[in-house]
């Protein structure tokens, strides 16, 4: 909960609450995710991915401006109270554990921060998961 808090207060740019002068491109998230062990970038939902053994941690969402991150209900939680300017979700979120992240109010350390949160938690959900059923030959 700590680094969610961490996260939020330092997305949100300036402590005056002006923007942060440098947006976070998309380039700079790929550049970012890739950076992590055994990611792999595939498609999700029509978006550019980024899975870590098979588990979905983040994607661009189709609106273009923001990120979808795996995150945890808590940390989602803290992170849109601390910053709703950053950290937001639609109703079709309510129920998963996702947060959208607006890139143009994201700090490029904040983000590095939030990428390494998401694939964690990704590492753990396929940690969690039933082994995959295998098809026959």
């Amino acid at each position: 909960m700590v680094a969610a808090r961490k996260i939020a207060r330092s997305g949100n740019g300036k402590r005056d609450g002006s923007r942060h002068s440098m947006s976070v491109t998309f380039d700079k998230v790929r550049k970012l995710a890739l950076t992590l062990d055994h990611v792999e970038e595939r498609p999700s939902y029509g978006t550019p991915g980024f899975r870590v053994n098979g588990v979905l941690f983040l994607r661009l969402h189709q609106d273009g401006e923001s990120l979808v991150v795996r995150m945890g209900f808590d940390e989602r939680e803290a992170m849109m109270a601390e910053a709703p300017e950053t950290f937001y979700i639609t109703d079709h979120y309510l129920k998963y554990e996702w947060v959208l992240v607006r890139m143009a109010h994201v700090r490029a350390d904040a983000l590095r921060d939030l990428l390494r949160m998401a694939w964690k938690s990704a590492v753990k959900a396929r940690r969690k998961a039933p082994p995959r059923k295998r098809k026959p030959k």
